[in-house]
């Protein structure tokens, strides 16, 4: 029902003719790249904690970016909702969305999370971990990210491919912490110590390391806690075979990212985009983020449940998340330059 509603509200929009008006006062308009059942759970209870009916269109980032630039003031959409802090800055330099600021969001979002210039803001974590073998590769030799480029681990690393954001994002962050001559090493490094060509997801290379086809990969956290919850018994032996590492402990922190969101520079019902933002900053929200999609909380007073607190405590990078955008560029042309496909 929410995707009807919004669907003819953009057929209108595209034609050129003014939607406001049948969508009605109490509604926002969500476009999100979020593609997690569990935030209809988000949805739900924001509408019955305010009474604004909540209309949803889901689609990749690069995709409904574009349509927002096509829809442009005729566009129905209030929200952009979407994982990963570079796919918000795409839309940032698209001039997309309209600062936001209320005690609210100051309050419950760490300054690291949000844009600068309340753009938008990060309503939850996701921590970019090691998983290594302890059969193939001794864990004590990749206890951080920088590990990964030592020539004792030659032919043992997989890894996605270079223009996964996610991929991205972490350069992004080797670029701001060690410059971009030692972050162009570093992927000199790891693209020599390659066991195959980049390939697949998170989810595969965490079996692949299980299997013992190379040794070591990165993921996100919540991979590894949905293969431990699979109904297939062999995954969840898999990931009795891989050993998590929250990477430099002992130095600046894990590499976190974000699922974010922003108001959109012509969000036709401003009010309510505002109040929904609020909302996913609330405890309410919070705790869904926490237990239907296994993130961590933005909010750091959360409870965790079994599932992450078994993971254990670990130390975060604190560098804003929005240098992940802003150097975005420069760590494609890295990983190009390292040959990593």
């Amino acid at each position: 029902m929410r995707l009807a509603h919004l669907f003819a509200a953009t057929l209108a929009a595209s034609m050129g003719v003014s939607v406001t008006p049948s969508l009605g006062a109490e509604t926002v308009n969500i476009y999100s790249a979020r593609h997690y059942d569990s935030d209809d759970l988000l949805y739900d209870g924001f509408e019955a904690a305010t009474g604004i009916e909540v209309n949803v269109i889901e689609a990749d980032a690069p995709a409904l970016i574009a349509r927002l630039n096509a829809e442009g003031a005729n566009s129905p959409a209030d929200v952009f909702l979407t994982v990963d802090a570079g796919s918000l800055w795409l839309a940032e330099k698209e001039d997309l969305f309209q600062p936001v600021t209320t005690p609210t969001l100051s309050t419950h979002i760490p300054a690291s999370l949000r844009n600068p210039d309340d753009l938008w803001y990060g309503f939850s974590t996701r921590v970019r971990l090691i998983f290594v073998n302890p059969d193939k590769v001794d864990p004590a030799l990749v206890q951080k990210y920088e590990s990964l480029a030592d020539p004792r681990l030659r032919g043992q690393i997989c890894m996605r491919t270079s223009s996964q954001v996610y991929n991205l994002s972490l350069m992004g962050a080797m670029i701001e912490r060690l410059g971009a001559a030692g972050a162009q090493q570093w992927a000199n490094g790891v693209v020599a110590n390659f066991a195959r060509e980049p390939q697949g997801n998170d989810t595969s290379l965490i079996l692949s390391v299980a299997a013992g086809e190379c040794g070591v990969t990165i993921a996100n956290h919540y991979y590894y806690i949905r293969l431990q919850r699979s109904a297939n018994p062999q995954e969840m032996a898999a990931t009795e075979r891989v050993r998590p590492i929250f990477p430099d402990q002992d130095g600046v922190g894990t590499h976190v990212n974000i699922s974010g969101a922003g108001v959109l520079v012509h969000a036709p019902h401003k009010d309510n985009a505002i109040r929904f933002l609020e909302y996913l900053a609330s405890a309410q929200a919070q705790r869904i983020f926490v237990s239907a999609s296994d993130e961590f909380p933005a909010l750091e007073t959360v409870a965790l449940p079994a599932s992450l607190l078994a993971l254990g405590t670990f130390k975060r990078d604190p560098v804003n998340v929005s240098v992940y955008g802003k150097n975005q560029s420069e760590a494609q042309m890295i990983f190009d330059r390292a040959g990593w496909n």
